[in-house]
């Protein structure tokens, strides 16, 4: 990036879907009274940006500049979201009025929100950020986080505190960063070996299994098929890099824990049969990924399955084919993967116990 008297920008980004997306914040200061100017279609979280980077700036001894500053989020057509914007707007205040040393900040992508006394909270998405500072080749920044997740060839760093930054970070100096190694997960998974007896249904989740096949279960209550259905992970071929990568991006955005996934073992999802389309498919606003796309790489277990709607559960035909699902919104297309293996599991009646001795 350029840096004049009057203008300076940093490398940022939002997330868009699955996937986030580059966003370059400009900041240029006028001499007239006080203020600050967001532009390039900010959300309200964006907006609000503002009144937390105020309170950071002093809580950290730094000196909010007395003139009026105007924010520029390009590109300016596409609609930016979240609180992750905080942090890189502060940093460009920051250099823009010579608080803080200019080198090496244009090889970082800056993502992180502030809190009131100029604590760096981390954002979700932290996976999605730092595929794109690789696809950039910068080195990512973002705020403290003790469930960091590691991705190859990106160099991450953490800040506790705005107030690090006045060190600078060129020329090697990473004294203002923490670098938090992955907490390491201890527990076994679920387990076939712990299952007495229903050898013919352990039979056909194993033919499943090495098929890719669906599978459909139907017995009385208590008979075990979420039990075992919680076990067909475990038998699973392991799950491999790019699958792994896509897992973990799709739970990182959601803000679902990733521990199970570092691990090794597949995701599995047991979502209620009350889940509306959305919630399974994905949609919202902003648009974000729905069970079938949490459960890629892994299991989606249904129960009761006479009880989902028959418009939910036919929206599970192009997904299982395509191994993805394409949602269109007025703001364009998002393309989330979806390749899952379906469980599903019934009762014979209503009552349960046609049947049944």
């Amino acid at each position: 990036m350029s840096a004049t008297p009057q203008t300076f920008a940093v490398h940022a980004a939002c997330i868009r879907g699955v996937e986030a997306f580059e966003v370059t914040v400009e900041i240029s200061s006028s001499g007239t009274i006080p203020g600050m100017t967001i532009v390039g279609m900010a959300d309200a979280a964006v907006m609000d940006a503002r009144s937390r980077i105020r309170c950071a700036l002093r809580s950290s001894g730094f000196m909010v500049p007395r003139c009026t500053l105007t924010v520029s989020l390009a590109p300016g057509d596409v609609r930016k979201t979240g609180s992750g914007l905080d942090l890189p707007i502060a940093v460009a205040i920051l250099a823009l009025s010579g608080q803080i040393p200019l080198e090496g900040l244009d090889d970082c992508l800056f993502v992180g929100e502030l809190a009131l006394d100029g604590t760096v909270c981390p954002v979700k998405g932290e996976v999605a950020y730092q595929l794109l500072a690789r696809d950039l080749g910068v080195s990512f920044v973002g705020g403290f986080n003790s469930e960091h997740v590691p991705i190859g060839e990106v160099q991450a760093s953490y800040l506790e505190r705005l107030s690090c930054l006045s060190v600078g970070i060129g020329r090697g100096k990473k004294p203002f960063c923490v670098n938090p190694s992955h907490r390491a997960v201890h527990g076994s998974a679920l387990d076939y070996g712990d299952v007495v007896g229903q050898e013919i249904a352990k039979r056909g989740l194993a033919i499943a299994a090495t098929g890719g096949l669906g599978l459909m279960m139907i017995g009385a209550p208590g008979s075990g098929k979420t039990m075992l259905a919680k076990r067909m992970t475990g038998i699973l071929p392991p799950i491999d890099e790019i699958e792994l990568q896509e897992a973990l991006c799709i739970h990182s955005v959601v803000g679902e824990r990733t521990e199970s996934l570092l691990r090794g073992s597949r995701p599995y999802r047991n979502p209620h049969h009350s889940i509306s389309s959305a919630g399974l498919i994905g949609g919202g606003r902003p648009v974000r990924p729905g069970e079938i796309s949490l459960a890629h790489g892994g299991v989606l277990y249904l129960d009761e399955l006479g009880e989902f709607s028959s418009n939910t559960l036919q929206m599970l035909r192009q997904p299982m084919e395509d191994g993805a699902v394409r949602i269109v919104r007025v703001d364009g297309a998002y393309t989330f993967p979806a390749r899952f293996q379906l469980i599903a599991a019934s009762n014979p009646c209503p009552c349960g116990y046609l049947g049944d001795r």
